[in-house]
């Protein structure tokens, strides 16, 4: 399989504190990778340094054996990596089928207002999420944190990305919601889309992913299949409290 990304000797220090230390690891393309790990683990630091929204202290980043270490977090979504965030960011003063359109068009906020919206494939992208004609039409002030998460995912899908980064996309989900979301993750790998996902919530990550990366202080503590890694002792001890 071909690597789409790779990140080798990540570290991230705040202060006295290493937060990431010597990550290396790779996600091919079409591929699911689960990371796994108690809270403070460094799982969203990882997700944070891939968009440049922090800088690491060393190591590289390579996208398509590119190294974008150096780019802008605005370059590294032309090239194609999006990502979901554990507390959604929507344009509240924007209604959510609005917000699904400033997913297509990232780039070019003044394009998206002078041109005629594409309501036909905003309305197939939310419905792909579970949102009706009615839903589209709220704020989101309006909705849910499980509608929230839903709409940051649509506004993702729509960005058409290579990479797409969801930080613990099914919190606050009911059990219908995760399912119908699996349903469109497993549909949109079938069309190419490589996924890294983070998730406390073992029993949803294990049909959806092919490989799991395990981490615990920073570190990578295990990698491999979903039922290897939930298996390490390792892992269970600094994860699951075994």
């Amino acid at each position: 399989m071909t690597a789409l990304l790779e990140l080798r000797n990540m570290t991230k220090k705040f202060g006295g504190l290493t937060a990431v230390n010597e990550m290396s690891f790779e996600v091919n393309e079409g591929e699911t990778l689960g990371l796994i790990g108690p809270n403070g683990a460094g799982k969203t630091t990882i997700f944070n340094l891939i968009m440049n929204e922090l800088k690491q202290n060393s190591g590289e980043i390579l996208l398509q054996g590119k190294e974008i270490s150096r780019l802008a977090t605005h370059e590294r979504v032309k090239r194609g990596i999006v990502r979901t965030y554990q507390v959604p960011r929507p344009f509240a003063e924007m209604t959510v089928a609005s917000n699904i359109r400033v997913g297509m068009m990232p780039d070019d906020l003044v394009l998206m207002i002078s041109e005629p919206p594409d309501t036909a494939k905003e309305r197939e992208i939310g419905k792909a999420v579970g949102f009706g004609d009615r839903e589209l039409a709220m704020y989101p002030s309006e909705l849910s944190m499980g509608d929230l998460r839903r709409l940051e995912l649509a506004r993702n899908i729509a960005a058409d990305p290579k990479l797409l980064l969801l930080d613990e996309v099914f919190a606050g989900l009911t059990v219908g919601e995760i399912s119908q979301i699996s349903d469109l993750l497993v549909e949109k790998k079938k069309q190419g889309l490589t996924y890294i996902i983070v998730s406390h919530d073992l029993r949803s990550l294990a049909p959806l992913v092919d490989r799991v990366v395990a981490m615990s202080f920073g570190e990578m503590i295990a990698e491999g299949s979903f039922d290897e890694v939930i298996s390490d002792e390792g892992v269970q001890k600094a994860y699951l409290g075994h």
